[in-house]
């Protein structure tokens, strides 16, 4: 597939994905298309290299207990409930948002019965680590779920709206501490986004980096820091108890369970950063080899397992594939890209 040159601001919306963000579309989204529905078409009907379902190594580029290593074993346990996959084993490689494993997973060339867990994080990785690798050294799978960050502070703050939070931030913009995960992560970039909206610059923020949502809790807690961007999976367990005050969440609209937590767009900024997870296949397998994968991914992600796995994690389902995910991939890497410099990361 011939690739295009890298992408600058005067490139038009229409034009091709660039070479480093389009990667592989995976052939098997139109091999599917062709063909059908799944009942039409078999992974057991597998190519001369065989049944990929039968042995499938799902890689998760972070550390055990982080957002990717979750929804890695969540869609294992699916995979496993349904016997969609015989024996799918779950390997981490954590590291540099996701750039280790990529880095790692880019060699393995024609390895078909290895997927890597991509997202956010992972686009953000590849920018400001300078990755040598990106999209274009993979084949493009699916993009499966996304959960959203949510504004916390301490339940006795005297701020209850995103009005309030900005008011108060313009008064003393670098006085006003944040925290949330690593630097450069979409809890960094959701502040920087809603910074921006604000009309506040996002070299100005002042922002205390933590390993998830129970640090920042902590830090809020303890009056170390002001205010939080975490996932609302991560501390939704603790706006339920009343520990913290949600303020906003970064969502189209609001979440299930927490009618009362209102989104940033309703009150009037409109942060769009999401916190999406997908799979990527390694570079250079088949059309056939995409589509026995793709067949896998789709039977899990319609299984009442994974349904379940979508309810409790508040994950919402986001499903696309070929060139629907590759204009996707191309668009978040462009905002992403434009949140760092931002914040001169």
């Amino acid at each position: 597939m011939p690739k295009a040159p890298p992408p600058d601001d005067s490139v038009p919306e229409s034009s091709h994905p660039s070479r480093r963000t389009f990667g592989r579309i995976a052939y098997g989204a139109i091999a599917l298309a062709a063909i059908g529905t799944a009942t039409t078409y078999s992974v057991k009907a597998a190519s001369a290299k065989g049944d990929l379902s039968s042995n499938l190594t799902l890689i998760a580029p972070a550390g055990a207990g982080g957002g990717w290593d979750g929804f890695a074993r969540e869609t294992q346990q699916a995979m496993r409930v349904d016997r969609l996959a015989n024996n799918a084993q779950v390997v981490n490689i954590p590291g540099a948002g996701g750039t280790i494993g990529l880095g790692k997973f880019s060699t393995m060339h024609g390895q078909a019965d290895t997927i890597l867990a991509t997202g956010t994080a992972m686009v953000g990785g590849i920018a400001l680590n300078k990755s040598p690798v990106g999209f274009d050294n993979t084949t493009l799978l699916a993009r499966v779920a996304e959960d959203y960050d949510v504004l916390i502070a301490a339940a006795d703050s005297p701020h209850n709206t995103i009005d309030d939070v900005i008011g108060a931030w313009k008064k003393d913009p670098k006085g006003f501490v944040w925290t949330g995960g690593s630097a450069g992560s979409v809890d960094h970039l959701t502040i920087a986004q809603l910074a921006l909206l604000g009309g506040i610059s996002a070299s100005d923020i002042t922002y205390i980096p933590k390993s998830g949502g129970g640090e920042a809790i902590q830090t809020l807690l303890s009056g170390t820091t002001d205010f939080a961007s975490c996932g609302f999976n991560e501390v939704s367990d603790q706006i339920e108890a009343g520990r913290v005050k949600a303020i906003g969440v970064a969502a189209p609209k609001r979440i299930k369970g927490f009618d009362d937590v209102p989104t940033m767009s309703e009150q009037g900024y409109k942060v769009t950063l999401t916190n999406w997870r997908g799979w990527l296949g390694a570079p250079d397998i088949t059309g056939d080899e995409s589509a026995q994968l793709l067949d896998v991914l789709t039977k899990t992600r319609d299984s009442a397992a994974w349904k379940d796995a979508l309810d409790r994690n508040k994950w919402t389902d986001v499903w696309q594939t070929g060139e629907e995910f590759a204009e996707f991939i191309k668009e978040d890497t462009s905002r992403v890209e434009k949140l760092l410099k931002e914040l001169g990361l």
